[in-house]
């Protein structure tokens, strides 16, 4: 957009972790989102490595950037406090563009299966465990990419096998991004989704799920 209006929630960010802090909260998952200002990724992300040390689930989606560019608003530098981030990640999940920036690869129409998997792998390289990657064209077909590290596998999924599920930001770069988390063994009826989640994504994913999406029963492996 020509024009635009980001809310800084810098200063609110840091007084609450100072008081959750002060107030001994522990949290069994913490989830990230879009990120205002170099400062606040700063403070979201030493909180998050602190909290990583003491066995909290970190879900990170480095939200900067869509279509081959970053956000209007967004500064190159958040690129690399994205990859300090994700040094601490048990969950990643970039999209197409996202994932290229934060691994220098090249932005293309389209990868190869090969390519896929490769992209995948260097984002894994930046810390995360496991990797989800959506907007992907894999051999034209849009798709989703990614990593489980509690099963050791990485799959690629046809977008059409994902029921349509709407978050906050509904584009077609996140709209498949919970499905694709449940694919991926992170939450299920007995894991719901995390429940400790920023101000910025309070309402983009739901925090608990009685039913799994319906996914083919023979995934595309890559």
């Amino acid at each position: 957009y020509p024009k635009f209006y980001i809310h800084d929630t810098t200063e609110y960010v840091r007084q609450s972790l100072a008081i959750w802090e002060e107030l001994g909260f522990e949290f069994d998952a913490i989830s990230t989102g879009f990120i205002v200002t170099e400062e606040e990724t700063r403070i979201i992300s030493d909180f998050c490595h602190r909290r990583a040390q003491k066995g909290t689930k970190v879900f990170v989606d480095p939200i900067m950037g869509d279509n081959g560019k970053l956000y209007a608003g967004v500064p190159e530098s958040t690129i690399g406090l994205m990859r300090h981030l994700l040094e601490c990640a048990d969950y990643a999940v970039p999209n197409y563009t996202e994932a290229c920036l934060l691994t220098d690869t090249p932005i293309v129409e389209q990868i190869t299966p090969d390519e896929a998997r490769a992209l995948v792998d260097a984002v894994r390289e930046l810390g995360a465990k496991s990797v989800v990657i959506t907007s992907a064209v894999v051999n034209g077909t849009n798709a989703v990419i990614g990593y489980d590290h509690v099963a050791g596998s990485t799959s690629r999924f046809p977008l059409s096998s994902f029921r349509s599920i709407s978050r906050a930001r509904a584009t077609r770069s996140r709209r498949c991004s919970s499905a694709a988390l449940w694919q991926a063994g992170v939450c299920s009826a007995r894991r719901p989704m995390p429940c400790a989640w920023w101000q910025s994504l309070s309402n983009a994913m739901p925090t608990k799920r009685t039913n799994r999406p319906a996914f083919p029963s023979r995934p595309a492996w890559m």
